[in-house]
């Protein structure tokens, strides 16, 4: 039946989240296309099977007349009569059973899918918290370098621009002249530093980040959804020759 084929998915997915957790700690990685598609099946079971019970009940409600004014001279039929109203009694209860069976798959699987996302976001609060935690510690050594360099690079560049050729201070006069070419030094230096910011715009543009080993992993089990999806959908498939009701979700 389709309850105990949702069942088995269930059971296979808790069995691998708890085997994938043994070796040591790591990323949780559910695969929520496939626990989406079995809670799908699990609620079309579900639904079928209320159908069901309630088609059968409708049955009874309307066979218990019957019964009760069935002849007693006609003993044939009123035995005929108590064995198919026995025999609905039973599928009545064997389809509540499995509607309770269904119920609880539902149930099994949205704890799952919680969990799986309970999980995963606890995960990703240690991981936001480590990298907060180093990134508060670069910071603060970026701060110290940053200091150092503002408190040099005043100075830096002065003496930069008055070591250049173009000025000259006269030992003789005790006074400073400038060339008449300094605008050589801002007609190259402006130029190239505007060069110097459009490169290092195009290269952040055409290098984007490479992926880690996570991306690269979670993009093959991308890959494997559709196949596990596939198999969800065999075990679930109506047997028409069988009659089976898993088929009809």
């Amino acid at each position: 039946m389709a309850a105990w084929d949702i069942r088995d998915l269930v059971r296979e997915t808790e069995m691998k989240r708890t085997s994938a957790q043994e070796p040591k700690p790591g990323k949780p990685r559910p695969n929520y296309p496939l626990l989406r598609d079995i809670a799908r099946h699990a609620i079309h079971v579900s639904e079928t099977l209320d159908l069901a019970v309630n088609t059968v009940e409708s049955i009874l409600r309307e066979h218990e007349p019957f019964v009760s004014h069935t002849s007693d001279a006609d003993r044939k039929m009123k035995a005929v009569s108590k064995q198919i109203h026995r025999r609905l009694l039973f599928y009545n209860q064997m389809l509540r059973s499995l509607r309770s069976r269904s119920a609880s798959n539902k149930d099994r699987l949205l704890n799952e899918i919680g969990l799986a996302f309970k999980m995963v976001a606890q995960y990703d609060s240690h991981i936001f918290v480590e990298i907060g935690r180093a990134a508060q510690s670069d910071s603060s050594a970026m701060k110290g370098v940053a200091f150092v360099t503002l408190t040099f690079l005043p100075a830096t560049f002065i003496s930069a621009i008055f070591s250049m050729s173009f000025f000259d201070y006269g030992t003789d006069s005790g006074s400073w002249s400038v060339s008449d070419k300094f605008w050589i030094y801002w007609a190259v230096a402006a130029p190239l530093t505007i060069l110097t910011w459009i490169l290092w715009y195009c290269w952040n543009k055409l290098s984007p980040p490479v992926p880690n080993r996570e991306e690269r992993e979670q993009a093959r089990g991308e890959k494997r959804v559709e196949g596990e999806m596939r198999e969800v959908a065999k075990k679930l498939r109506w047997n028409v020759e069988d009659g089976d009701v898993a088929g009809k979700v």
